[in-house]
């Protein structure tokens, strides 16, 4: 097998890994809220809060140990990270499977994080296999597998979760992540770009002086948090927002729906959005995506029907189905391949803090002033994004010019 097949091999093994792995963390994700419930005779603001903290806490530990498993996957190889990880995920979604109080299941969410970033990771992975040239598209299509998974998931999650309940759901959700572990077993593991005499090895003090010498990397890491507390405020609460929409019946199924919406204009524009800033430059593409993401959002203030939900998510997925592989392949760009996976590691710990803030923000936001504060703010803050990257591109024009 050449090197060629066994990159488009490894790349097919791990879209399968993440269609897996995306469509079982979704399977959950639209009735957490509705599991709190199911736990006590809560009042409606306290299920918002703690839906917001109990869907962020995951991020807290995931926050402090990304960087250090990209540190590590950049030494001893990513294979062996993606298999700890998927094992790891497995097991803690078990456990939250027997969880009986909101105690438990936010101590089971926060030591689930510790594994969290299969899919990052998977992305790493691929991207040092990869020529500059094609990043983009590749790691777009890659991207169309966790997209999928996200796409159906939901709705398979939604109606697990009425028929069978959302203990059985967790157990399901739990053996297809141990499978997806398996699967990355099947793969092998090299570096397209390492020459002989090239620096195989950086410290952290090296990798942190590489992204400050570069503010425009610097700003796109940065930029990380803001996009994910703007995508996530409204995670933990839109079951309930589409309680409030379309009433209590099947209220799983059609959350599931809301969020496979996104999913979709996902699955349609991501390889595209890959492949239009393989051509035209990251930062270019990145900027016009921040932008586009922000107006779509805004209308989601003025939503009064459950239909007007599902559109607006469509719309946001195919806006910010770009921003992951299009912002990995920047840094797969300006980053050596020795380094790529810290660099990734510190990309992916800002995410998980934007993670942190944003379900808590929203759960805050939407129990004191409603839903619609909550898309007026989503919507300030990608715009909010979208200026400072312009800013910095046309600050650092040669920083910012497109080389792959």
């Amino acid at each position: 097998m050449t090197q060629q097949e066994r990159t488009n091999y490894n790349l097919w093994i791990l879209w399968f890994a993440n269609f897996l792995v995306a469509g079982s963390m979704t399977m959950v994700l639209p009735f957490i809220s509705l599991y709190i419930e199911s736990m006590g005779n809560f009042s409606e603001t306290y299920v918002q809060h703690w839906s917001g903290i109990t869907f962020g806490i995951t991020f807290v530990s995931a926050f402090l140990f990304s960087p250090i498993w990209g540190k590590i996957g950049d030494r001893y190889g990513r294979k062996k990270i993606l298999i700890i990880s998927g094992l790891g995920m497995g097991l803690s979604i078990l456990f939250i499977s027997f969880a009986e109080s909101v105690w438990e299941l936010l101590l089971f969410r926060f030591f689930m994080g510790f594994f969290s970033g299969f899919i990052p990771m998977s992305q790493a992975f691929i991207s040092t296999q990869t020529p500059k040239e094609i990043a983009g598209r590749v790691l777009g299509t890659l991207q169309t597998g966790s997209i999928t998974g996200t796409l159906l998931g939901p709705m398979v999650g939604g109606v697990l979760a009425d028929a069978f309940g959302y203990s059985a759901t967790f157990k399901w959700t739990s053996f297809f992540i141990f499978f997806s572990a398996l699967l990355v077993m099947a793969t092998k593991e090299f570096r397209i770009d390492m020459k002989q005499g090239e620096q195989s090895h950086y410290s952290s003090k090296e990798v942190i002086l590489h992204i400050i010498k570069n503010p425009v990397m610097l700003t796109v890491l940065l930029i990380s948090t803001l996009v994910q507390i703007a995508h996530f405020s409204i995670q933990p609460i839109l079951s309930l927002f589409v309680a409030k929409l379309h009433g209590p019946v099947n209220i799983a199924f059609y959350s599931g729906i809301a969020f496979s919406a996104a999913g979709l204009g996902n699955l349609l524009m991501s390889r595209n959005w890959g492949k239009i800033a393989d051509k035209h430059g990251y930062i270019k593409v990145l900027v016009i995506l921040l932008f586009f993401s922000g107006i779509v959002y805004l209308p989601g203030a003025a939503v009064t029907e459950y239909w007007q939900l599902v559109v607006i998510r469509f719309v946001l997925g195919v806006a910010i189905g770009g921003i992951i592989p299009v912002r990995i392949a920047y840094i797969r760009q300006e980053a050596p391949i020795a380094m790529q996976g810290e660099v990734l590691g510190y990309n992916n710990s800002l995410r998980f803090l934007g993670n942190i803030i944003g379900p808590m923000m929203g759960g805050f936001i939407s129990g004191y002033l409603g839903f619609s504060a909550v898309f007026i703010s989503t919507s300030a803050l990608l715009l909010i994004s979208g200026v400072i990257l312009l800013i910095s591109m046309y600050k650092h024009l040669k920083l910012a010019k497109h080389t792959a």
